[in-house]
């Protein structure tokens, strides 16, 4: 047993000193078969080292973290990227992903127990993590790296493999509360919301200290019993969360969106605000832009006056609740022959909240005898009784309160199977199925279409009537402040609904053996060649539907129309693997074995694709063991990226370089967009630094390939003692993505290239983002290439006092040398290392990020144990030196403001301590970020992982978290 766990220690970084939990002894109920299969390998072995690198987190480590949600328990690897999760909002799925490398949650196969979880939803296909409870997690193994071979498609940047608790006898009751406890540490942003507060408290508020908010709650049952005289077991497992909801209006330094100027932050927000913003398309005053007031008198807008702050409405931790339900069962046909099924359950609400929606850029023609308009306005915008006026209107429906998007995920997987040996072969057969359904409802958005009537305007008897005539229509007046009637409310605003499921079937069967008793084994070596062979058919299907609204993007501020996806494809694999130990206990050889593994595979698509992997590991004596991978791997298009229906979605840019008085591109530049020498100078740039452009799928994408390297070194000089440091390299050629639009428009303006130029769209005010047809078209297809490459390094230490109990320390760092982008083939590459950035470099790529925990078992009944988390400072994206990342601007600072340009590093320390009582009962109380740091702040945010000023995915965001669990075992 102390042999295994050694192994354990020394195949990768152990967080926490819990590697004796990674295997249990045998008990009633197991099978007596002691070859397991170890992540990376489908070889059953006792040797539990392998040649790939694998991160083990324990269930105790989960515990100490003290964190509820499995994304947040893997965000604090340095390995692992934000991405979705319980803190993005805007741009939510509902589902949890995990990130590994960067290369992107659908490059990262999730499995539980050897097995792929299924498509986390109809809108994005990486499996959702929310389906796996964190308190039946038995301990998480993190393979980085390539292993298709081994796995199949999505394995491009590693795998996650969740081993949960089985073999469970008697009853466990866990029960876990936590909250954050923030003390309103003042600074820039809080003092501007200070000051614009004094004139505008509606808009602008400092929260106070918080003493216990953004509370989360879950308990879970888990209970079991042999049966059948020991040869079978029962565990079943019941659980429940729920999670309360944090507002941006609830910390400081988000109770307003920042922008950024020379001198510091500003708070800036949207032009669509709530006094409304009027700019004239015709007529005297053509271009300009007003608000009015509360007696509908028209004024110039004023940028830092008007603008709306939509950031307190927003939300920073999002409600959610949550059921599950697992059972585990298994029976001993005899001592060669198991039978054994899994099912799971989850059943997920979480809801999304952003500003008010209101009117986004509507056209409207104003007529002399418009009730809702004051003499004074029309007098301004030129409005006589034979000369009517267009307007653009922009209002947000302070009215009606934040745009909500509920999110509800139900699964259902169950898998059966039958496994046991056949004389020296061991062998798995089984089957899966599982299910995902889907339902996302939007609330507080306005129809489109209804707003286009609701502005159009007529005096009917001395009253405000629609000139549509439609039965039901109300005017909409936003030319008054306090105008807007609850019927108007009801008229504009409509529901949208969309709802679907995703399907996975799927067939398999493994054989495996040491074949040494055959007399395969060379003369150098003890131990035997070992092999595997395995088959699998899987077949992968999506659906999802839309409303009319929806389908036809008439919910204003949804950012387009959303069509309906459906689609399926199956897939048949043949695997092998094989392990050759070439020399044993010999001179400078105490092991030297090589690995290999093939699989080739072939989709109903019309795709065949063929992955390998070899591995090397040599061990010159029992202190030092090399190790080295060479992986081929590939990523068939998912199901999204294959049918999605082309429409409108939105992309972020600071501005239109052909947009404003004094655009920043020059008229012949622009008119290679499709400007013509009347609009420059005129157009009308985004009030919300957003713009369209044309999504969609495409059957003709082809696999992504990849190639992966891994290099490293294990160190054991002492009993307790181990040391890794492994380097990996991972390249993805002919990648599924789009061209960032922005970059599409850069391209153009430069060069004039029509494969770029053909793209851009403007309507007939020149703008990319007022009407439909202004936009550039981003469809999904093989880009350039992505690359990454770095070192880990993790370290495992463990030592007895003698009276004083045990001491520990664990530690895991990565250092990321290159993250690499080609967009376009042959347009050369730009390199996110060290920087963070609104459209390319997206999240924070530090450098460097670190783990370090100490424990201490004292002789008490009480665990202690302190963590060290680090992350090093990144840097805004223009600062590179890259033209593609800069924008071509070589000025100082290549025109940012000094307070965007670097997110400063962090350092957390978290503390946890355990007390047992009588081994059946368990306290522990633990404090993170026990010194309450605020997270770096930024006004230049990726949309989506970007939120409240800052990456709360990355950092910390929400201030000191305390919590509590409680276990009782019977």
């Amino acid at each position: 047993m102390s042999r295994s766990i050694r192994m354990i220690c020394a195949s990768g970084a152990v967080l926490g000193m819990q590697a004796a939990h990674a295997q249990q002894a045998p008990g009633a109920g197991e099978a007596p078969m002691v070859k397991v299969e170890v992540t990376g390998s489908r070889i059953p072995t006792a040797n539990l080292e392998g040649t790939s690198p694998v991160t083990t987190i324990t269930a105790k480590d989960i515990k100490t973290d003290g964190v509820r949600n499995v994304e947040s328990l893997l965000n604090n690897m340095p390995q692992v990227f934000a991405d979705q999760g319980g803190n993005v909002v805007n741009g939510a799925t509902g589902t949890a992903t995990v990130n590994l490398r960067g290369l992107g949650a659908e490059r990262t196969l999730v499995l539980v127990n050897g097995k792929r979880l299924p498509m986390g939803s109809p809108t994005n296909t990486a499996a959702d993590l929310n389906q796996i409870p964190a308190p039946l997690i038995k301990r998480v193994e993190v393979l980085t790296g390539g292993a298709g071979a081994v796995y199949g498609s999505d394995a491009v940047a590693g795998v996650v493999n969740f081993i949960m608790q089985k073999d469970f006898q008697g009853i466990q009751v866990e029960a876990n509360v936590s909250g954050f406890n923030h003390q309103q540490n003042g600074g820039e942003v809080a003092n501007l919301v200070a000051t614009r507060g004094a004139s505008n408290p509606s808009q602008f508020a400092v929260p106070g200290d918080k003493g216990w908010d953004g509370k989360s709650r879950d308990a879970s049952i888990l209970m079991g019993s042999n049966f059948a005289d020991n040869k079978g077991n029962a565990t079943l497992f019941f659980s429940y969360k729920k999670e309360d909801e944090l507002l941006q209006a609830d910390r400081d330094f988000s109770a307003c969106t920042v922008s950024s100027t020379a001198k510091g932050f500003a708070c800036g927000g949207s032009g669509t605000n709530a006094t409304g913003r009027i700019q004239a398309l015709d007529g005297p005053q053509k271009g300009k832009v007003y608000t009015v007031d509360g007696s509908g008198n028209a004024r110039i807008f004023n940028n830092a006056l008007d603008q709306y702050n939509f950031g307190p409405l927003n939300h920073y931790q999002r409600p959610s609740e949550r059921y599950g339900f697992n059972a585990n069962i298994h029976y001993d046909i005899n001592d060669k022959m198991r039978l054994y099924s899994d099912f799971s359950f989850h059943d997920d609400r979480t809801t999304g909240q952003i500003a008010p929606g209101g009117i986004f850029g509507n056209s409207a023609t104003l007529r002399h005898d418009n009730p809702f308009l004051s003499q004074q306005l029309k007098d301004t915008l030129g409005i006589t009784p034979t000369n009517p006026v267009e307007v653009v209107v922009n209002r947000r429906n302070v009215e009606g309160g934040g745009r909500q998007s509920e999110y509800r995920n139900t699964s259902f997987r169950e898998l059966f199977g039958i496994q046991g040996e056949l004389g020296i072969w061991s062998y798995d057969v089984y089957a899966q199925s599982a299910k995902v359904i889907y339902s996302q409802s939007e609330q507080n958005y306005f129809s489109s279409q209804r707003i286009d009537k609701a502005l159009d305007v007529i005096n009917v008897n001395g009253k405000a009537a629609c000139a549509s005539g439609d039965v039901g229509c109300v005017p909409y007046n936003v030319y008054q402040t306090g105008g807007v009637t609850p019927e108007m409310l009801a008229y504009l605003q409509i529901p949208g609904m969309r709802k679907g499921s995703t399907e996975q079937q799927f067939q398999g069967a493994t054989i495996g053996a040491d074949l040494s008793e055959y007399g395969w084994k060379l003369p150098t070596a003890k131990s035997g060649i070992g092999v595997s062979f395995g088959f699998e058919h899987r077949r992968e299907k999506l659906e999802l539907m839309t409303d009319a609204a929806t389908q036809a993007g008439d919910l204003s501020g949804s950012g387009g129309p959303t069509g309906g996806v459906s689609g399926q494809y199956s897939v048949k694999d043949f695997f092998g693997e094989t392990k050759i130990p070439l020399m044993e206990d010999m001179p400078f050889a105490k092991q030297l074995q090589l690995e290999g593994s093939y699989r080739h595979s072939n989709y109903s698509t019309g795709n065949k694709t063929n992955t390998f992997g070899l591995g090397l590991v040599w061990s010159p004596i029992d202190q030092v063991r090399f190790r080295g991978t060479y992986q081929k791997a590939v990523r068939a298009p998912n199901l999204i990226e294959l049918y999605t229906p082309q429409g409108n979605n939105l992309f972020d840019m600071d501005a239109d370089p052909c947009a404003g008085d004094t655009p920043a591109a020059s008229l012949a530049a622009c008119q290679k967009t499709g400007v013509t020498a009347s609009q420059y100078g005129s157009i009308s740039d985004s009030p919300a630094g957003q713009y369209n452009y044309l999504q969609g799928g495409s059957t003709a994408l082809k696999p992504e390939k990849s190639k992966s390297k891994t290099f490293g070194v294990v160190l054991t000089p002492l009993r307790d003692l181990s040391l890794t440091v492994d380097y990996f390299d991972i390249k993805v050629d002919d990648k599924i993505d789009k061209i960032d639009p922005a970059t599409t428009l850069s391209k153009c303006l430069a060069t004039g290239d029509a494969r770029f130029c053909s793209l851009i769209t403007r309507d007939r005010t020149g703008s990319l983002w007022l009407f439909d047809n202004g936009r550039i078209i981003g469809t999904q297809q093989n880009i350039g290439s992505q690359h990454t490459r770095g070192v880990d390094i993790g370290a495992n230490y463990a030592m007895r006092a003698g009276e004083w109990g045990r001491f520990g320390i664990a530690f895991n760092g990565t250092y990321l040398d290159k993250l690499t982008t080609e967009e376009i083939k042959g347009e050369g590459s730009y390199d996110c290392v060290g920087y963070y950035g609104a459209n390319k470099c997206e999240s924070p790529n530090p450098k460097w990020r670190h783990k370090l925990r100490g424990t201490w078992a004292t002789p008490w009944n009480v665990d202690v144990a302190a963590t060290w988390r680090h992350i090093n400072a990144v840097k805004l994206q223009n600062l590179s030196d890259n033209p593609l990342l800069n924008n071509g601007d070589l000025s100082e600072g290549h025109g940012t403001n000094p307070v965007d340009r670097e997110l400063g590093k962090r350092d957390y320390l978290d503390l946890t301590a355990t007390y047992t009582y009588k081994r059946n009962y368990t306290l522990m109380l633990g404090i993170n970020n026990v010194f309450d740091r605020d997270p770096p702040l930024t006004s230049q945010l990726a949309t989506g992982l970007g939120n409240g000023n800052t990456y709360p995915s990355t950092y910390d965001a929400l201030g000191r978290r305390i919590f509590l669990s409680a276990t009782a075992r019977f």
